[in-house]
Protein backbone atom coordinates (compact mmCIF):
# COMPACT_ATOMS: atom_id res chain seq x y z
CA UNK A 1 0.00 0.00 0.00
CA UNK A 2 1.36 3.41 -0.94
CA UNK A 3 1.85 5.97 1.82
CA UNK A 4 0.10 8.59 -0.30
CA UNK A 5 -3.64 9.25 -0.37
CA UNK A 6 -5.42 10.22 -3.57
CA UNK A 7 -8.49 12.42 -3.21
CA UNK A 8 -10.73 12.83 -6.25
CA UNK A 9 -12.67 16.10 -6.33
CA UNK A 10 -11.91 19.64 -5.17
CA UNK A 11 -15.36 20.42 -3.81
CA UNK A 12 -16.22 20.80 -0.14
CA UNK A 13 -15.89 17.10 0.70
CA UNK A 14 -12.67 16.54 -1.23
CA UNK A 15 -11.05 19.65 0.22
CA UNK A 16 -12.06 18.63 3.74
CA UNK A 17 -10.77 15.07 3.23
CA UNK A 18 -7.43 16.27 1.88
CA UNK A 19 -7.00 18.77 4.73
CA UNK A 20 -7.87 16.26 7.45
CA UNK A 21 -5.56 13.55 6.09
CA UNK A 22 -2.66 15.94 5.51
CA UNK A 23 -2.96 17.31 9.03
CA UNK A 24 -2.65 13.73 10.29
CA UNK A 25 0.70 13.39 8.54
CA UNK A 26 -0.34 11.80 5.23
CA UNK A 27 0.93 12.96 1.82
CA UNK A 28 -2.13 13.81 -0.28
CA UNK A 29 -2.63 14.17 -4.02
CA UNK A 30 -5.82 16.18 -4.64
CA UNK A 31 -7.27 15.67 -8.13
CA UNK A 32 -9.56 18.38 -9.57
CA UNK A 33 -10.65 18.40 -13.21
CA UNK A 34 -11.63 22.07 -13.35
CA UNK A 35 -10.85 24.26 -15.23
CA UNK A 36 -9.55 21.72 -17.77
CA UNK A 37 -12.98 20.05 -17.82
CA UNK A 38 -16.10 22.11 -17.11
CA UNK A 39 -19.33 21.17 -15.37
CA UNK A 40 -22.89 22.33 -15.97
CA UNK A 41 -22.85 24.62 -12.92
CA UNK A 42 -19.32 25.69 -11.96
CA UNK A 43 -17.89 28.94 -13.29
CA UNK A 44 -14.27 28.98 -12.04
CA UNK A 45 -11.35 26.69 -11.40
CA UNK A 46 -11.25 27.53 -7.70
CA UNK A 47 -11.58 24.75 -5.15
CA UNK A 48 -14.72 24.60 -2.99
CA UNK A 49 -16.74 26.74 -5.40
CA UNK A 50 -20.33 27.03 -4.16
CA UNK A 51 -22.75 26.58 -7.06
CA UNK A 52 -26.13 26.92 -5.36
CA UNK A 53 -26.83 29.04 -2.30
CA UNK A 54 -24.08 30.98 -0.52
CA UNK A 55 -25.55 29.99 2.85
CA UNK A 56 -24.28 27.17 5.05
CA UNK A 57 -27.55 27.45 6.99
CA UNK A 58 -28.22 28.22 10.63
CA UNK A 59 -25.61 28.80 13.33
CA UNK A 60 -28.13 28.31 16.14
CA UNK A 61 -27.42 25.33 18.38
CA UNK A 62 -31.15 24.68 18.49
CA UNK A 63 -30.83 23.43 14.88
CA UNK A 64 -29.17 20.30 13.55
CA UNK A 65 -27.20 22.36 11.05
CA UNK A 66 -25.87 24.58 13.82
CA UNK A 67 -24.83 21.59 15.92
CA UNK A 68 -23.12 19.89 12.97
CA UNK A 69 -21.14 23.04 12.19
CA UNK A 70 -19.92 23.26 15.78
CA UNK A 71 -18.96 19.57 15.72
CA UNK A 72 -16.90 20.15 12.59
CA UNK A 73 -15.37 23.26 14.10
CA UNK A 74 -14.18 21.16 17.05
CA UNK A 75 -12.65 18.68 14.62
CA UNK A 76 -10.59 21.38 12.90
CA UNK A 77 -12.75 21.70 9.78
CA UNK A 78 -11.18 23.59 6.88
CA UNK A 79 -14.57 24.49 5.41
CA UNK A 80 -16.09 25.90 8.60
CA UNK A 81 -13.00 27.88 9.61
CA UNK A 82 -12.72 29.31 6.08
CA UNK A 83 -16.42 30.22 6.06
CA UNK A 84 -16.02 32.20 9.29
CA UNK A 85 -13.36 34.31 7.56
CA UNK A 86 -15.61 35.16 4.59
CA UNK A 87 -19.01 35.83 6.16
CA UNK A 88 -21.72 38.15 4.88
CA UNK A 89 -24.74 39.18 6.92
CA UNK A 90 -27.55 36.64 6.89
CA UNK A 91 -29.28 36.80 10.25
CA UNK A 92 -28.64 33.61 12.20
CA UNK A 93 -27.22 31.82 9.17
CA UNK A 94 -23.58 31.35 8.18
CA UNK A 95 -23.46 32.85 4.69
CA UNK A 96 -20.29 33.66 2.77
CA UNK A 97 -18.98 35.73 -0.08
CA UNK A 98 -18.65 32.71 -2.33
CA UNK A 99 -15.66 34.00 -4.34
CA UNK A 100 -13.65 35.01 -1.26
CA UNK A 101 -14.54 31.69 0.36
CA UNK A 102 -13.33 29.64 -2.63
CA UNK A 103 -10.15 31.72 -2.78
CA UNK A 104 -9.51 31.17 0.94
CA UNK A 105 -9.92 27.39 0.70
CA UNK A 106 -7.81 27.19 -2.46
CA UNK A 107 -4.97 29.17 -0.93
CA UNK A 108 -4.91 27.16 2.29
CA UNK A 109 -4.83 23.84 0.44
CA UNK A 110 -2.24 24.83 -2.16
CA UNK A 111 0.03 26.20 0.58
CA UNK A 112 -0.16 23.03 2.67
CA UNK A 113 3.22 21.25 2.61
CA UNK A 114 1.68 17.77 2.37
CA UNK A 115 -0.94 18.48 -0.32
CA UNK A 116 -0.24 18.40 -4.07
CA UNK A 117 -2.99 19.75 -6.32
CA UNK A 118 -3.21 18.02 -9.70
CA UNK A 119 -5.52 19.35 -12.41
CA UNK A 120 -6.76 16.27 -14.22
CA UNK A 121 -9.93 14.28 -14.85
CA UNK A 122 -9.88 10.87 -13.18
CA UNK A 123 -11.80 8.22 -15.10
CA UNK A 124 -10.41 5.06 -13.48
CA UNK A 125 -9.79 4.09 -9.85
CA UNK A 126 -7.34 1.25 -10.47
CA UNK A 127 -3.90 2.12 -9.16
CA UNK A 128 -5.09 5.05 -7.05
CA UNK A 129 -5.90 3.17 -3.86
CA UNK A 130 -6.07 4.23 -1.11
CA UNK A 131 -8.43 6.86 -2.47
CA UNK A 132 -11.25 9.11 -1.33
CA UNK A 133 -13.82 9.57 -4.10
CA UNK A 134 -15.44 12.95 -3.45
CA UNK A 135 -16.21 13.99 -7.01
CA UNK A 136 -19.48 15.59 -5.94
CA UNK A 137 -22.90 15.71 -7.55
CA UNK A 138 -21.38 16.81 -10.87
CA UNK A 139 -18.94 13.92 -11.24
CA UNK A 140 -17.78 13.60 -14.84
CA UNK A 141 -19.42 11.07 -17.09
CA UNK A 142 -16.13 9.17 -17.40
CA UNK A 143 -15.80 8.79 -13.63
CA UNK A 144 -19.48 7.88 -13.30
CA UNK A 145 -19.02 5.07 -15.80
CA UNK A 146 -15.98 3.81 -13.91
CA UNK A 147 -17.79 3.95 -10.59
CA UNK A 148 -20.88 2.23 -11.93
CA UNK A 149 -18.81 -0.56 -13.45
CA UNK A 150 -16.86 -0.87 -10.20
CA UNK A 151 -19.99 -1.11 -8.05
CA UNK A 152 -21.76 -3.58 -10.28
CA UNK A 153 -18.96 -6.14 -10.01
CA UNK A 154 -20.09 -7.41 -6.62
CA UNK A 155 -23.69 -6.23 -6.38
CA UNK A 156 -26.51 -8.75 -6.51
CA UNK A 157 -28.42 -8.75 -9.77
CA UNK A 158 -31.71 -7.70 -8.16
CA UNK A 159 -29.99 -4.56 -6.85
CA UNK A 160 -28.27 -3.50 -10.06
CA UNK A 161 -30.81 -0.83 -10.84
CA UNK A 162 -30.14 0.72 -7.43
CA UNK A 163 -26.36 0.83 -7.53
CA UNK A 164 -26.11 4.30 -9.02
CA UNK A 165 -28.81 6.95 -8.98
CA UNK A 166 -29.24 10.62 -9.83
CA UNK A 167 -31.62 13.50 -9.20
CA UNK A 168 -31.69 17.12 -10.27
CA UNK A 169 -30.68 20.11 -8.21
CA UNK A 170 -31.51 23.69 -9.15
CA UNK A 171 -29.80 27.06 -8.64
CA UNK A 172 -31.53 30.27 -7.53
CA UNK A 173 -31.16 33.52 -9.51
CA UNK A 174 -28.96 36.37 -8.28
CA UNK A 175 -30.05 40.01 -8.79
CA UNK A 176 -28.19 43.32 -8.64
CA UNK A 177 -28.89 45.22 -5.42
CA UNK A 178 -29.05 48.60 -7.18
CA UNK A 179 -31.86 47.35 -9.42
CA UNK A 180 -34.23 46.64 -6.52
CA UNK A 181 -37.02 49.05 -5.54
CA UNK A 182 -36.56 50.09 -1.90
CA UNK A 183 -40.00 51.70 -1.79
CA UNK A 184 -41.70 48.31 -2.22
CA UNK A 185 -39.46 46.22 0.04
CA UNK A 186 -38.35 46.23 3.65
CA UNK A 187 -35.36 44.91 5.56
CA UNK A 188 -35.89 42.37 8.34
CA UNK A 189 -34.76 39.02 9.68
CA UNK A 190 -37.45 36.58 10.66
CA UNK A 191 -38.77 37.05 14.25
CA UNK A 192 -36.44 40.02 14.85
CA UNK A 193 -37.35 43.64 15.44
CA UNK A 194 -35.88 46.48 13.43
CA UNK A 195 -33.76 46.36 10.30
CA UNK A 196 -32.46 42.90 9.49
CA UNK A 197 -30.19 41.18 7.02
CA UNK A 198 -32.77 40.16 4.41
CA UNK A 199 -34.57 42.25 1.80
CA UNK A 200 -38.23 41.24 1.91
CA UNK A 201 -40.69 41.61 -0.95
CA UNK A 202 -44.23 41.50 0.54
CA UNK A 203 -47.06 40.21 -1.63
CA UNK A 204 -50.83 40.63 -1.52
CA UNK A 205 -53.13 37.64 -2.15
CA UNK A 206 -53.68 38.89 -5.72
CA UNK A 207 -49.96 39.29 -6.43
CA UNK A 208 -49.19 35.90 -4.93
CA UNK A 209 -51.99 34.19 -6.88
CA UNK A 210 -50.77 35.71 -10.15
CA UNK A 211 -47.22 34.52 -9.45
CA UNK A 212 -48.46 30.97 -8.81
CA UNK A 213 -50.44 30.99 -12.07
CA UNK A 214 -47.52 32.30 -14.10
CA UNK A 215 -45.08 29.78 -12.65
CA UNK A 216 -47.43 26.89 -13.39
CA UNK A 217 -47.75 27.82 -17.05
CA UNK A 218 -44.20 29.03 -17.75
CA UNK A 219 -41.84 27.44 -20.23
CA UNK A 220 -39.02 25.39 -18.70
CA UNK A 221 -35.70 24.18 -20.02
CA UNK A 222 -36.32 20.71 -21.51
CA UNK A 223 -34.53 17.71 -20.09
CA UNK A 224 -32.69 15.39 -22.43
CA UNK A 225 -34.71 12.34 -23.60
CA UNK A 226 -33.01 9.90 -21.19
CA UNK A 227 -33.32 12.15 -18.14
CA UNK A 228 -36.00 11.98 -15.45
CA UNK A 229 -36.70 14.94 -13.11
CA UNK A 230 -36.07 12.99 -9.88
CA UNK A 231 -35.82 16.08 -7.65
CA UNK A 232 -34.62 16.14 -4.06
CA UNK A 233 -37.72 17.07 -2.06
CA UNK A 234 -35.88 19.67 0.01
CA UNK A 235 -34.76 21.61 -3.06
CA UNK A 236 -37.69 21.65 -5.49
CA UNK A 237 -37.67 24.13 -8.39
CA UNK A 238 -40.07 26.95 -7.55
CA UNK A 239 -42.30 26.17 -10.54
CA UNK A 240 -42.59 22.54 -9.40
CA UNK A 241 -43.53 23.71 -5.91
CA UNK A 242 -46.20 26.03 -7.38
CA UNK A 243 -47.83 23.04 -9.08
CA UNK A 244 -48.17 21.21 -5.77
CA UNK A 245 -50.89 23.43 -4.38
CA UNK A 246 -52.05 27.04 -4.15
CA UNK A 247 -50.41 27.50 -0.75
CA UNK A 248 -47.34 25.30 -1.26
CA UNK A 249 -45.01 28.27 -1.81
CA UNK A 250 -46.65 30.31 0.97
CA UNK A 251 -45.95 27.53 3.44
CA UNK A 252 -42.48 27.04 1.98
CA UNK A 253 -39.91 29.62 0.83
CA UNK A 254 -42.51 32.42 0.64
CA UNK A 255 -43.79 31.93 4.19
CA UNK A 256 -44.51 35.28 5.90
CA UNK A 257 -44.32 34.06 9.51
CA UNK A 258 -42.06 36.06 11.77
CA UNK A 259 -42.10 39.07 9.45
CA UNK A 260 -43.99 42.35 9.76
CA UNK A 261 -44.17 45.00 7.04
CA UNK A 262 -43.28 48.28 8.82
CA UNK A 263 -45.50 50.25 6.42
CA UNK A 264 -48.65 48.37 7.42
CA UNK A 265 -47.48 46.97 10.78
CA UNK A 266 -49.01 43.66 9.63
CA UNK A 267 -47.75 40.32 8.44
CA UNK A 268 -47.86 40.12 4.61
CA UNK A 269 -49.80 37.41 2.83
CA UNK A 270 -46.55 36.06 1.34
CA UNK A 271 -42.93 37.23 1.24
CA UNK A 272 -40.07 36.68 -1.17
CA UNK A 273 -36.75 37.01 0.66
CA UNK A 274 -33.44 38.10 -0.83
CA UNK A 275 -30.18 37.23 0.92
CA UNK A 276 -26.94 39.18 0.41
CA UNK A 277 -24.51 37.31 -1.81
CA UNK A 278 -21.21 39.19 -1.33
CA UNK A 279 -19.46 41.39 1.24
CA UNK A 280 -19.95 44.50 -0.87
CA UNK A 281 -23.72 43.96 -0.76
CA UNK A 282 -24.09 44.46 -4.51
CA UNK A 283 -25.69 41.07 -5.21
CA UNK A 284 -28.68 39.30 -3.68
CA UNK A 285 -29.77 35.67 -3.95
CA UNK A 286 -33.48 34.87 -4.27
CA UNK A 287 -34.04 32.51 -1.35
CA UNK A 288 -35.81 29.30 -2.35
CA UNK A 289 -36.21 30.31 -6.02
CA UNK A 290 -34.18 27.51 -7.54
CA UNK A 291 -35.65 26.99 -10.99
CA UNK A 292 -35.37 25.44 -14.43
CA UNK A 293 -37.47 28.11 -16.15
CA UNK A 294 -36.14 29.39 -19.45
CA UNK A 295 -34.14 32.58 -18.91
CA UNK A 296 -36.63 34.78 -20.72
CA UNK A 297 -39.43 33.39 -18.56
CA UNK A 298 -37.42 33.99 -15.40
CA UNK A 299 -36.97 37.65 -16.29
CA UNK A 300 -40.65 38.09 -17.18
CA UNK A 301 -42.19 36.25 -14.23
CA UNK A 302 -39.82 37.17 -11.42
CA UNK A 303 -40.23 40.85 -12.27
CA UNK A 304 -43.87 40.45 -11.21
CA UNK A 305 -42.65 40.30 -7.60
CA UNK A 306 -42.98 43.67 -5.82
CA UNK A 307 -39.59 45.36 -5.71
CA UNK A 308 -38.21 43.31 -8.59
CA UNK A 309 -40.00 45.15 -11.41
CA UNK A 310 -36.66 46.38 -12.82
CA UNK A 311 -34.45 43.63 -11.44
CA UNK A 312 -31.15 43.05 -13.20
CA UNK A 313 -30.35 39.35 -13.19
CA UNK A 314 -26.66 38.72 -12.64
CA UNK A 315 -27.18 34.96 -12.76
CA UNK A 316 -30.26 33.12 -13.91
CA UNK A 317 -31.45 29.97 -12.18
CA UNK A 318 -30.62 26.64 -13.76
CA UNK A 319 -30.87 22.90 -13.23
CA UNK A 320 -27.86 20.63 -12.95
CA UNK A 321 -27.29 16.92 -12.53
CA UNK A 322 -26.78 15.63 -9.01
CA UNK A 323 -25.45 12.09 -8.66
CA UNK A 324 -25.28 9.79 -5.64
CA UNK A 325 -24.67 6.14 -4.86
CA UNK A 326 -26.84 3.73 -2.93
CA UNK A 327 -24.85 4.15 0.29
CA UNK A 328 -26.64 1.58 2.50
CA UNK A 329 -25.95 -1.06 -0.13
CA UNK A 330 -22.33 -0.15 -0.79
CA UNK A 331 -20.77 1.62 2.20
CA UNK A 332 -19.58 0.82 5.70
CA UNK A 333 -20.13 3.42 8.46
CA UNK A 334 -16.41 4.22 8.05
CA UNK A 335 -17.32 5.42 4.51
CA UNK A 336 -15.32 2.57 2.95
CA UNK A 337 -16.73 0.39 0.20
CA UNK A 338 -17.89 -2.86 1.73
CA UNK A 339 -15.88 -4.89 -0.78
CA UNK A 340 -12.77 -2.70 -0.92
CA UNK A 341 -11.48 -1.02 2.27
CA UNK A 342 -9.01 1.10 0.30
CA UNK A 343 -11.80 3.04 -1.45
CA UNK A 344 -13.64 5.70 0.55
CA UNK A 345 -16.58 7.74 -0.77
CA UNK A 346 -17.57 11.13 0.62
CA UNK A 347 -19.70 14.21 0.06
CA UNK A 348 -22.98 14.40 -1.81
CA UNK A 349 -21.94 11.30 -3.71
CA UNK A 350 -22.85 9.22 -0.62
CA UNK A 351 -26.40 10.59 -0.49
CA UNK A 352 -26.15 13.53 1.88
CA UNK A 353 -27.65 16.84 0.85
CA UNK A 354 -26.13 20.17 1.82
CA UNK A 355 -22.80 21.94 2.00
CA UNK A 356 -22.06 21.21 5.65
CA UNK A 357 -23.22 17.60 5.39
CA UNK A 358 -20.90 17.07 2.40
CA UNK A 359 -17.94 18.62 4.19
CA UNK A 360 -18.66 16.50 7.26
CA UNK A 361 -18.46 13.25 5.28
CA UNK A 362 -15.26 14.45 3.64
CA UNK A 363 -13.70 15.15 7.02
CA UNK A 364 -14.58 11.69 8.35
CA UNK A 365 -13.35 10.00 5.17
CA UNK A 366 -10.07 11.91 5.39
CA UNK A 367 -9.54 10.93 9.02
CA UNK A 368 -10.28 7.27 8.33
CA UNK A 369 -8.17 7.15 5.17
CA UNK A 370 -5.21 8.55 7.12
CA UNK A 371 -5.75 5.99 9.88
CA UNK A 372 -5.93 3.17 7.31
CA UNK A 373 -2.56 4.24 5.89
CA UNK A 374 -0.97 4.44 9.33
CA UNK A 375 -2.38 1.07 10.40
CA UNK A 376 -4.74 2.45 13.06
CA UNK A 377 -8.32 1.24 13.65
CA UNK A 378 -10.96 3.16 11.74
CA UNK A 379 -13.55 5.25 13.54
CA UNK A 380 -17.31 5.87 13.52
CA UNK A 381 -18.61 8.93 15.44
CA UNK A 382 -21.16 8.36 18.23
CA UNK A 383 -24.78 8.32 17.07
CA UNK A 384 -25.55 11.04 19.63
CA UNK A 385 -23.56 13.46 17.43
CA UNK A 386 -25.02 14.92 14.26
CA UNK A 387 -22.09 13.55 12.26
CA UNK A 388 -22.63 10.08 13.68
CA UNK A 389 -26.40 10.23 13.14
CA UNK A 390 -25.94 11.30 9.53
CA UNK A 391 -23.48 8.50 8.79
CA UNK A 392 -25.79 6.03 10.51
CA UNK A 393 -28.69 7.09 8.30
CA UNK A 394 -26.88 6.87 4.97
CA UNK A 395 -25.37 3.46 5.75
CA UNK A 396 -28.42 1.86 7.40
CA UNK A 397 -31.37 3.25 5.44
CA UNK A 398 -33.60 1.00 3.37
CA UNK A 399 -31.71 -0.03 0.23
CA UNK A 400 -34.74 -0.18 -2.06
CA UNK A 401 -35.84 3.46 -1.74
CA UNK A 402 -32.73 5.27 -0.49
CA UNK A 403 -32.87 9.06 -1.00
CA UNK A 404 -30.47 11.89 -0.02
CA UNK A 405 -30.87 13.41 3.43
CA UNK A 406 -30.06 16.70 5.15
CA UNK A 407 -29.02 16.59 8.77
CA UNK A 408 -32.01 17.07 11.06
CA UNK A 409 -32.74 16.54 14.73
CA UNK A 410 -35.04 13.64 13.88
CA UNK A 411 -31.97 11.54 13.01
CA UNK A 412 -30.62 11.81 16.55
CA UNK A 413 -31.52 9.16 19.17
CA UNK A 414 -34.20 10.38 21.61
CA UNK A 415 -33.10 11.89 24.90
CA UNK A 416 -32.77 9.50 27.84
CA UNK A 417 -35.02 11.72 29.97
CA UNK A 418 -38.06 13.74 28.99
CA UNK A 419 -37.46 17.47 28.64
CA UNK A 420 -40.37 19.92 28.60
CA UNK A 421 -40.48 22.59 25.91
CA UNK A 422 -39.41 22.26 22.28
CA UNK A 423 -36.51 24.71 22.51
CA UNK A 424 -35.23 23.16 25.74
CA UNK A 425 -35.34 19.72 24.17
CA UNK A 426 -33.37 20.92 21.14
CA UNK A 427 -30.74 22.58 23.30
CA UNK A 428 -30.44 19.43 25.40
CA UNK A 429 -29.84 17.43 22.20
CA UNK A 430 -27.13 19.95 21.29
CA UNK A 431 -25.47 19.66 24.70
CA UNK A 432 -25.47 15.88 24.43
CA UNK A 433 -24.13 15.92 20.87
CA UNK A 434 -21.25 18.27 21.62
CA UNK A 435 -20.34 16.43 24.81
CA UNK A 436 -20.28 13.17 22.84
CA UNK A 437 -18.15 14.77 20.14
CA UNK A 438 -15.67 16.09 22.72
CA UNK A 439 -15.42 12.67 24.33
CA UNK A 440 -14.97 10.93 20.98
CA UNK A 441 -12.28 13.28 19.70
CA UNK A 442 -10.32 12.94 22.93
CA UNK A 443 -10.65 9.19 23.49
CA UNK A 444 -10.49 8.00 19.87
CA UNK A 445 -8.46 10.69 18.13
CA UNK A 446 -6.36 11.71 21.08
CA UNK A 447 -7.17 15.40 20.61
CA UNK A 448 -7.85 17.29 23.85
CA UNK A 449 -11.35 18.67 24.27
CA UNK A 450 -11.79 22.38 23.62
Amino acid sequence: MTAKLNVIGGGLAGCEAAWAAANLGVEVILHEMRPLSRTEAHETGLLAELVCSNSLKSLKLSTASGILKEELNRLGSLIISSAYKCTVKAGDALAVDRHLFAQEVTERLTNHPRITLVRNEVTELAGLEPVVVAAGPLASEGLCRALTARFLKNVLLKYRRLSFLSFYDAISPIVAAESLSESKTFRASRYKEGEGDYINCPMTPEEYGNLVTQLRTAQVQPLRPFEKPNYFQGCLPIEELARRGDDAMRFGPLKPVGLKDPRTNKRPYAVVQLRVENKAGTMYNMVGFQTRLKWGEQKRILRLIPGLEKAEFLRYGQVHRNTFINAPLLLKPTLQLKDNPEIFVAGQLVGVEGYVESAACGLLAGINAARLISGQPLLVPPQQTCLGALVSYITQAKVEDFQPMNINLGLLPPLEVRVKGRLQRKLKLADRALAAMDGWRESCLGWPSQ
